[in-house]
């Protein structure tokens, strides 16, 4: 244009800026950086320019305000690396473009604003003094009752995705107040949505007492709204809220709370809930009690146990009275607390235990050396002497009158019957069982000869008319417990004898005496068939052999479980409220994937390992029947959940929990689908090293099947396969090496696939290393001799080159002798130098020049084979290919990229 050259380059930013035309002051706006760069050396026509950007704020077209805005960042950035003055320059010039278009009556331009606040917050380059003066008034105003509909949405979203960006300080004393207040807006179920979805974010700033004392009240009213995505909001954040309370209030207020939004009437509210339980009951994790804690770099660690002697375990409790107890964490490796599982009883759980179920669980609890496993069938037969003279007294005092025969009759035939089966067991009395049983029998029988018509008496009728009258058949059982007790509580064992012994789980008692109360009494048929005191073992219809083959049978059952099954264990525990524990075992019911979600198996499979945490490995069994079933499951993507994390949760378990439980599922995953075998195949080690040397052994064996693939073009599972074995070599014998994983890495040597022949070569390495450090030259050799034949003597070069590689791995992890290497390898080596492929000549040049050479063993004056290697290096510098001159002739110390693909 004419008069266009006289214009000075300010000054033509000043016209096209203000032009009329919306498109130049587009291009202006959207070029702001580039003119900056310019004009940035000189202070004055700095300031210029800036002063410019502030008045083209002020544009009446929206689009120029939102180019504008999204240069902002971008200037920000380039002022704050090359500007001495960049925070007075900003905060004068730019911020108050962005406070200010965050009102911007453009919707456009308002939501360009909040996203280049939330960049300059996020690099850091709005200071505390803007933010407090500046934004956070701005946003205060348009959070106001009065504030218009949108604006204030708006500004509820950007207020709570800065609170994460701002100091506890700044929170608390500009924001938390009208935070709480937007909570309860009763007009705008938008905002209270927000508030919900963002209520975590606030807790984690503020801490515990700010959230107890201010937001918790706000959290029960919004979890209770009216609005099913607000409440739905509320779950999905339910675990960030738990983790800014104390214990007391997350179980005594949250867990109802939670427990109601489980059981809310909208699927969507359960579907979230549910998605979140198990992540809630992982925050009632505490270390103390379960021993593990995960560190922020996901590594578990076993914490020292010594404050509480009732959470302690065996080897801790010994290591406290001694002294031995470790000062600080160390890495978990193997035993959990309790061999079986369990926790140890603490004295006074004993005693209640003891005073609870009585005599009937006692002999269980004390488990001396006279224990037999026929107890567990029927407990001793109480002493009723006593009993039955005080039933005598009140009878006397009554009629006088004849004894019916019917009355008397069941008593004979029970002692005819009990007769019978002592008679049968006579010849099988070398059997201890059997001898148990004929103790018990014989005791039964006495009983049943006080109450023989040979003596017959008003006496026998009165415990009869009792029990009809009343059907107090247990009265003798209740009035000798105080006695019962005492013995109990004199022969009860020491706390040492109690940390020693594996006594069943006194949650076990009440389900297992009520399972021995049904057996004894299931066959009365009624009470006149015997006097209550009396032991009925059979039924009075039944001949000798039947008795005698359910008696046996009976004790046959009692031998293959000697003690509790651990299913039949009450999936009862006191670490988390049991409603949720009830809930999320729920999990794996088919109904709740038709109620609540498809995906609800998923979910559950997926925070197993922190509910398994959190209960500790005393309460596995709670979660045992779960875990099974979630393992089985039909779909693939649960069991898949499971394979990634099975190793966490043997960390968790222990080894014997881990070999019990654990094992038979991973042998199952090993056999499933490629989807969920990559899952356990790549924590293979982690698993592998927690069991014992004897059970590892066996997936020797098992190793080779992980060669076999659904889709043969998956190389990453034989991939990942090669990183494994190179870390599991360390967990065997150096001869367990050579007869099983030498063979599966020569395999990967030879896959299709050059990434999985390359890893593999490094495997081949390990093994070399593992065999000569183990001392077994032997066997080294034999290996180096294969690998010349399979590579270096290979028809195709790529197994040459392989050999060149392997050579000089060798030499730089010092995985043998030099001499040996001299001796063996390099003869192999040198022979490659004149290779006819190019490639293969590039490694040996590389091999040689860069690494053998550097070895100290070469460089001394009577190696015989340093005039060798020197002739040949010679003879690769001058050789016709440029890239293995270079090589040849490279300086050692001078870092290059690494050849190898």
């Amino acid at each position: 244009m004419a008069g266009q050259d006289n214009l000075t380059p300010l000054g033509r930013l000043e016209k096209y800026a203000f032009s009329e035309n919306l498109f130049n002051r587009e291009i202006v706006a959207r070029g702001l950086l580039d003119v900056l760069r310019e004009f940035s050396d000189n202070e004055n026509d700095f300031i210029s320019v800036m002063e410019t950007v502030a008045r083209m704020s002020e544009d009446g077209e929206p689009t120029v305000r939102a180019e504008l805005m999204e240069q902002i960042p971008n200037i920000a950035m380039f002022l704050h690396e090359s500007r001495p003055n960049f925070p007075a320059a900003f905060s004068r010039y730019l911020v108050p473009i962005v406070v200010l278009y965050l009102t911007d009556p453009n919707n456009q331009v308002r939501k360009t604003s909040q996203a280049a606040l939330l960049v300059l917050l996020e690099q850091g380059l709005i200071c505390k003094a803007d933010m407090e003066t500046k934004v956070c008034p701005v946003l205060i105003e348009l959070t106001e009752p009065s504030s218009d509909d949108d604006y204030k949405t708006e500004a509820v979203a950007i207020m709570c995705k800065l609170v994460t960006m701002l100091s506890k300080d700044t929170v608390e004393r500009l924001l938390l107040m009208r935070f709480c207040e937007l909570c309860s807006d009763a007009r705008l179920f938008q905002v209270r949505k927000v508030c919900a979805a963002n209520f975590g974010e606030f807790c984690s700033i503020v801490g515990q007492e700010a959230t107890e004392k201010l937001l918790m009240p706000k959290f029960f009213d919004l979890c209770s709204d009216s609005l099913w995505g607000i409440r739905k909001a509320c779950a999905e954040c339910f675990m960030v809220v738990s983790n800014c309370t104390s214990p007391e209030v997350r179980r005594t207020k949250l867990s109802p709370l939670f427990i109601n939004l489980i059981s809310d009437q909208s699927r969507w509210v359960r579907q979230g809930a549910f998605q979140s339980l198990g992540r809630f009951i992982s925050t009632f994790a505490n270390p103390s009690s379960t021993g593990l804690l995960f560190r922020e770099d996901g590594t578990l660690l076993e914490l020292p146990r010594c404050t509480s002697e009732s959470d302690s375990s065996i080897n801790s409790r010994k290591g406290c009275e001694t002294g031995g107890c470790p000062p600080a964490e160390r890495t978990i490796t193997h035993t959990p607390p309790n061999q079986d599982g369990r926790a140890t009883p603490s004295p006074e759980r004993s005693l209640m235990a003891d005073l609870q179920y009585n005599d009937k669980n006692k002999d269980m609890e004390q488990a001396d050396e006279n224990f037999n496993s026929f107890y567990y069938w029927r407990p001793p037969l109480p002493d009723i002497s006593g009993e039955l003279e005080m039933l005598t007294s009140p009878t006397e005092e009554g009629e006088d009158e004849e004894c019916p025969v019917s009355k008397c009759s069941p008593a004979n035939a029970t002692s005819h019957q009990i007769q019978k089966v002592l008679d049968c067991l006579q010849p099988h009395m070398d059997d201890p069982d059997v001898q148990a049983q004929v103790q018990v029998l014989s005791a039964a029988l006495k009983v049943a000869k006080l109450d023989s018509p040979s003596d017959c008496s008003p006496t026998e009728d009165q415990p009869s008319s009792l029990s009809e009258d009343e059907g107090d058949s247990d009265t003798p059982a209740t009035e000798s417990e105080p006695a019962e007790v005492q013995v109990e509580s004199e022969q009860s064992p020491t706390e040492e004898e109690q940390a020693v012994e594996p006594p069943a789980a006194p949650e076990s008692c009440p389900v297992q005496e009520q399972g021995e109360m049904e057996t004894q009494t299931e066959p009365q048929e009624g009470p006149e068939d015997s006097p209550p005191g009396s032991p009925v073992l059979v039924r009075d219809d039944s001949d000798h052999s039947s008795v005698e083959s359910e008696l046996i049978e009976s004790v046959e059952k009692e031998d293959s479980a000697p003690s509790p099954v651990p299913e039949e264990q009450p999936k009862i525990q006191n670490v988390i409220p049991q409603q949720l524990l009830d809930q999320y075992l729920s999990m794996t019911d088919p109904d709740r994937a038709q109620t609540v979600d498809t995906e609800i198996a998923k979910h559950c499979a997926f925070s197993l390992p922190g509910v398994a945490l959190t209960l500790g490995r005393q309460n596995w069994h709670c979660l045992k029947d779960t875990y099974e079933t979630l393992a089985t499951d039909v779909q693939w993507k649960v069991r898949r959940t499971l394979a990634f994390s099975i190793h966490e949760l043997a960390v968790i378990l222990g080894d014997q929990l881990t070999a019990a439980d654990l094992v038979p599922i991973f042998n199952g995953f090993l056999k499933d689908l490629d989807e969920v075998r990559i899952g356990v195949l790549k924590h293979l080690f982690d698993f592998l090293k927690l069991l014992h040397a004897e059970k590892r052994r066996e997936y020797l064996y098992q190793l080779q099947e992980f060669m076999v693939t659904d889709n043969s073009r998956n190389w990453r599972f034989r991939y990942e396969l090669a990183e494994q074995l190179i870390q599991i070599i360390e967990l065997y014998s150096h001869y367990d090496v050579y007869d099983y994983l030498r063979q599966i890495a020569l395999t990967l040597c030879s896959d299709k696939v050059s990434k999985v022949r390359w890893i593999s070569y490094k495997l081949v390495v390990e093994i070399l290393q593992k065999l000569y450090a183990s001392g077994a030259n032997d066997l080294g050799l034999n290996f180096i001799n294969e690998l010349i034949v399979r590579f270096c003597h290979c028809n195709k070069w790529v197994g040459r080159q392989a050999f060149a590689f392997i050579c000089q791995a060798v030499v730089e992890e010092d995985c043998m002798p030099m001499d040996q290497f001299a001796q063996h390898l390099l003869p192999s080596l040198l022979s490659l130098s004149s290779d006819s492929v190019a490639n293969v000549r590039v490694l040996v040049a590389k091999a040689l020049r860069q690494s053998v050479m550097e070895k100290v063993y070469f460089k001394e004056p009577g190696c015989p084979y340093s005039d060798e290697l020197e002739e040949t290096v010679m003879a690769l510098q001058t050789d016709k290919d440029r890239d293995v001159r270079f090589f040849a002739t490279l300086d050692p110390n001078k870092a290059l990229m690494d050849t190898a693909p």
